[in-house]
């Protein structure tokens, strides 16, 4: 049987507004560092729309597209897979769409929005358990309890798909006390002391620190979710859309999201 135990923060959780469109953050002049020297015709504003899961890792990365691109400007939109797709599908102005599920991004694939999408990363389930409650949760069948106070995501969004698959393949049945919108909402219950646990990603449980003790989920019993990112077609800046993604895909762009607890495709 899996153990509760303290995880140490690899990166700060951001404090982001759901769906609020914000900058990196990042420094964009010329002496900023990164190393690489700009394209030709890398200028301009990159709109990315993101999973809520990416906040931290992707948020480093605008950094480094930023100080590589002198003249540019990396703005994200993190929030719900499934609500940025509705979003773009509904014609919202982005040039990046990257989700935390391969059937969101088949949505607007499906409706010719986006172009060959490519897989970036995977992610896995974990339990996040408010520190006063971690004697009380040592695995997956605890959460069944009367008394404890889960927090899930809601069933459409690719956190809450994972975890009911988890549950369910685990035969062990949750009546959660909230749903949240995102991954981060549903956290912050957990963090809050709202809700004695969560199922969420493991990269959201190492990017709450102390915030949360991690209980692992066995292999046998966990699952996994894609990360597929793609320029959307309508996108003003195909061309620094296309050069945001190779970041992504590159060994540096890897190296941050494993930093982040995510794996490779």
């Amino acid at each position: 049987m899996s153990h509760a135990r303290p995880r140490r923060s690899v990166r700060a959780a951001a404090a982001l507004l759901a769906l609020a469109v914000v900058p990196a953050c990042g420094d964009t002049s010329s002496e900023a560092g990164g190393g690489a020297a700009a394209g030709p015709g890398l200028s301009g504003t990159l709109t990315v729309f993101a999973a809520a899961s990416l906040t931290g890792a992707f948020t480093d990365l605008g950094r480094q597209f930023e100080s590589a691109h002198p003249g540019t400007t990396v703005r994200f939109s993190f929030g719900s897979s499934s609500t940025l797709a509705q979003q773009i599908l509904a014609g919202a102005p982005a040039d990046v769409f990257a989700s935390a599920s391969a059937a969101t991004m088949e949505q607007v694939s499906d409706a010719g929005e986006v172009a060959d999408p490519r897989t970036f990363a995977t992610n896995a389930a974990e339990i996040a358990v408010f520190p006063g409650s971690a004697s009380s949760v040592t695995g997956l069948a605890d959460l069944a309890a009367r008394d404890l106070k889960v927090a899930l995501c809601q069933v459409q969004v690719p956190c809450g798909a994972l975890a009911r698959t988890v549950l369910d393949a685990a035969g062990v049945t949750v009546d959660p006390v909230t749903e949240g919108l995102d991954v981060k909402a549903t956290l912050a219950h957990v963090v809050s002391g709202e809700a004695d646990a969560a199922v969420v990603y493991v990269t959201d449980v190492v990017a709450a620190g102390s915030s949360v003790v991690g209980v692992e989920i066995p292999e046998a019993q966990n699952a996994t979710t894609a990360y597929p990112v793609a320029t959307v077609k309508a996108s003003s800046n195909p061309a620094l859309a296309g050069a945001f993604e190779d970041l992504v895909l590159s060994p540096a762009g890897q190296g941050v999201l494993d930093a982040a607890g995510f794996r490779s495709p």
